[in-house]
C-alpha cells in the first residue's frame, strides 16, 4: 500500500506544472512576436556574428547529429529508459519516454502553427520550420529529465551547458535564428516540468524506496 503523499511533494508537483507552463505560452508568445515582426535585430545581427566560429563546424555538425533526428527521438530517450529500467526505476522510464514525446509534440505543433522560415545560408538538411528549435528543445527535455531524476547541482550545470552549446551549434550551422532557439529552451523545458509534475510523487516515492 503506497504512503500517504507529501504534502511538500504536492507543492513540488504543482510548482512544476505552473513554471512549465509559464515557460510554455512564453514559447508560444515569442513564436507570435517573430511571426508578426519578421525581421528581428538580433537574429540577423547573432546569424552573422556566429560565422566567425566556421573553425567549430565539425562540432556543430556532431551535435546535429545527436540532437535530432532518429537518434534524439528514439536512440536517446529510450536508451535512457532502458537504463532506468535497468536500476529498478520503472516510473523514472515512463517520466523519460512521456516527457520526450510530449516536447516532440509541442515542437511540432507550434512549427506547424508558426512556419517561420530558415536562414538562407543554413549549411544542413532540415525540415520545414525555424521555429522552435527542435534540437535545442530535446536539449532542455533532456536537462529537466536528469535534474528531476538526480537532483543535483553538478547536474544542473552540466544540463544547462548542454543547452547552451546546442542552441549554439544550431545557430553556428545556420539552421536557425537565435530566437528559435530561446523558444526551443523555452518549449523544451516547459514540457518536461509539466510532465514531471504529473509523474513527481511517484518518481520521489520509487527514488526513495531505493536509497533506503
Amino acid at each position: 500500500m503506497d504512503a500517504p503523499i507529501d504534502d511538500s511533494l504536492t507543492t513540488t508537483a504543482l510548482q512544476r506544472i505552473v513554471i512549465g507552463v509559464l515557460l510554455a505560452v512564453l514559447a508560444v508568445v515569442l513564436g507570435i512576436l517573430v511571426t508578426v515582426e519578421a525581421d528581428i535585430d538580433i537574429d540577423d545581427w547573432w546569424n552573422g556574428f556566429v560565422s566567425v566560429f566556421a573553425p567549430l563546424d565539425p562540432i556543430a555538425f556532431a551535435m546535429n547529429f545527436l540532437g535530432g533526428g532518429w537518434f534524439a527521438t528514439f536512440v536517446v530517450p529510450l536508451g535512457a529508459a532502458g537504463i532506468l529500467l535497468a536500476l529498478r526505476r520503472p516510473w523514472g522510464a515512463v517520466f523519460v519516454v512521456v516527457a520526450s514525446a510530449a516536447s516532440a509534440a509541442g515542437v511540432q505543433v507550434l512549427k506547424a502553427i508558426f512556419g517561420r522560415a530558415r536562414p538562407e545560408d543554413m549549411i544542413v538538411i532540415s525540415d520545414h520550420g525555424s521555429f522552435p528549435s527542435g534540437h535545442t528543445a530535446n536539449a532542455a527535455t533532456i536537462a529537466v529529465i536528469a535534474v528531476v531524476l538526480v537532483p543535483r547541482v553538478w547536474v544542473a550545470v552540466v544540463g544547462g551547458a548542454w543547452v547552451f552549446a546546442m542552441a549554439f551549434s544550431r545557430t553556428q550551422v545556420h539552421a536557425h535564428w537565435f530566437s528559435d532557439t530561446v523558444g526551443g529552451a523555452l518549449i523544451g523545458a516547459g514540457v518536461a516540468l509539466i510532465v514531471a509534475g504529473a509523474f513527481t510523487v511517484r518518481i520521489d516515492r520509487e527514488r526513495t524506496r531505493l536509497d533506503r
